[in-house]
């Protein structure tokens, strides 16, 4: 079995758990670039390995491209590019972690380029502090706190604010499908 589909399955386990104990935190965390993020595991859908996509023309910096994900045209979004940095490096370990992300009509579905999946995490709500208000790199509005995991830091990822509203709009102008 693949680390991805490894990583995959675990993810499915977890928001399984999630749904049968409620308060518990759990998050998949990543790498982009140097760093770690997560994202709370109810919005991720699944993590699949990089295997190309198709770029779209004319579309914002940080839209990679899109990938024919079961006969659904998804939008894949350099997340290292959305958070400011240059263009993520496709490795052996790149994954695209498919999200659903609330919108204002419903449900898009899109996904991250990300350069590797590490592992879900819990995180207690004590063990979350909320977003400082300066010294991060990534956009401020993208972070929804930072956890505490281990002696380690990692910074918690608004899955809503992945695309702002603008942006939602300007990919469902160009025939990508959003769920209501």
């Amino acid at each position: 079995m693949s680390e991805v589909n490894r990583i995959s399955s675990h993810v499915l386990r977890a928001q399984q758990k999630v749904q049968a104990a409620e308060g518990r935190n759990q998050y998949l965390a990543f790498s982009s670039g140097r760093e770690t993020f997560a994202i709370d595991i109810r919005s991720v859908r699944e993590v699949i390995q990089y295997e190309g996509l198709t770029e779209v023309p004319l579309m914002p910096a940080f839209l990679r491209g899109v990938i024919n994900l079961r006969e659904v045209v998804v939008p894949v979004i350099d997340l290292a590019v959305r958070l400011g940095r240059s263009l993520a490096e496709v490795a052996r370990r790149t994954c695209v972690v498919i999200l659903e992300v609330p919108s204002e009509g419903g449900t898009v579905v899109v996904g991250i380029l990300v350069d590797s999946v590490n592992e879900v995490l819990d995180i207690g709500p004590s063990d979350i502090d909320p977003s400082p208000s300066f010294g991060l790199k990534p956009r401020s509005e993208l972070i929804c706190g930072v956890g505490k995991v281990g002696g380690r830091f990692v910074i918690l990822l608004d899955v809503s604010q992945v695309l702002s509203t603008n942006e939602m709009a300007t990919l469902a102008a160009v025939g990508i499908p959003t769920e209501a």
